[in-house]
């Protein structure tokens, strides 16, 4: 209901802020954004081994991409890894086998009745809105890439999506787990041919086996990620060329989407002032034909939402 009750501009501009979001990340990892004096962000030193194992990581992969080469992100990843370990940047572990400890001590420690008190509820909620709007736009956002949303913005069957997000939350929750959500990285996958959920159970399965190779994993530095995340989020930007720049009640709202995203680090907040901002023009050009009742009673949940981080 609340998916579909979501313009489609929003619906799309949500995925172009995911994708400069996840584009940032890359760059941050890699030493190239730094954020500067007064949390600004501002170019790092370039000159660093990172720098330049990202710049290499980047031009392998778009000369992959370019050859149409499968797996070009899995090899760019490995370059930069291999790379990095004369460059002092790749740490090799001494063992590469690692059993982990039990997790019998956190466990079910928990209190559920506790948390259910009045002056808790005002926190609840705070967890509950950026993980299901988060959720929301990281569904939509590798949706779109995938070629799966219809005419109107809205992806049939997302309610499955929402199904494994909120069960794997409330089962993490009994292991003192904080709030898990769906992964932003999830779009490489599907930038690799990744269409069904084959793709996820297989993922699925190799991180399981990798707890008992923790150490290989942790091997591979962030910036060997990087340039991935990059690239994956400038393909994200795509989709803006859908909107319509011609109904400023269309394309402002959908520019506060991907500029609010980015700005608060955030992209329930994002998404939360791009639909307070449509629901506004709308009734302030008098086109309240145009959005939709559920629209109203979803605004007034943001306010509050928004109201909890002040």
């Amino acid at each position: 209901l609340v998916v579909k009750a979501i313009p489609t501009s929003v619906k799309i501009s949500i995925s172009a802020g995911i994708g400069l979001f996840i584009s940032l990340i890359g760059l941050k990892s890699g030493g190239i954004i730094v954020s500067g004096p007064d949390d600004a962000l501002a170019f790092g030193d370039l000159s660093t081994s990172k720098a330049l194992l990202f710049g290499i990581g980047f031009i392998v992969l778009l000369f992959l991409e370019a050859r149409r080469f499968r797996g070009s992100m899995i090899v760019s990843v490995l370059v930069v890894t291999l790379l990095g370990i004369p460059m002092g940047v790749t740490l090799v572990p001494e063992s590469m086998v690692h059993v982990p400890a039990s997790a019998a001590s956190a466990a079910f420690r928990i209190d559920i009745l506790g948390a259910l008190r009045p002056e808790y509820f005002p926190w609840l909620f705070t967890f509950f809105v950026p993980d299901f709007f988060g959720t929301m736009g990281i569904i939509l956002g590798v949706a779109n890439r995938a070629d799966w949303l219809d005419e109107e913005g809205n992806m049939p069957g997302i309610e499955r999506c929402f199904k494994v997000d909120s069960l794997s939350t409330v089962v993490g929750s009994f292991f003192c787990m904080p709030v898990m959500t769906t992964y932003l990285e999830s779009v490489s996958g599907v930038e690799d041919g990744g269409r069904t959920g084959l793709t996820s159970v297989v993922t699925a399965g190799m991180f399981g086996l990798m707890l008992l190779f923790t150490p290989l994993a942790l091997m591979i530095p962030l910036v060997a990620t990087g340039p991935v995340l990059a690239y994956i989020g400038l393909q994200m930007l795509g989709s803006m060329r859908n909107i319509n720049y011609g109904d400023m009640t269309e394309y402002v709202p959908a520019f506060i989407a991907v500029a609010m995203t980015i700005f608060t680090n955030n992209i329930a907040n994002g998404l939360s002032l791009s639909v307070l901002s449509y629901v506004f023009l709308k009734a302030a050009a008098g086109r309240w034909k145009e959005i939709n009742p559920a629209m109203y009673g979803l605004a007034a949940f943001l306010i509050y939402y928004l109201s909890t981080l002040v």
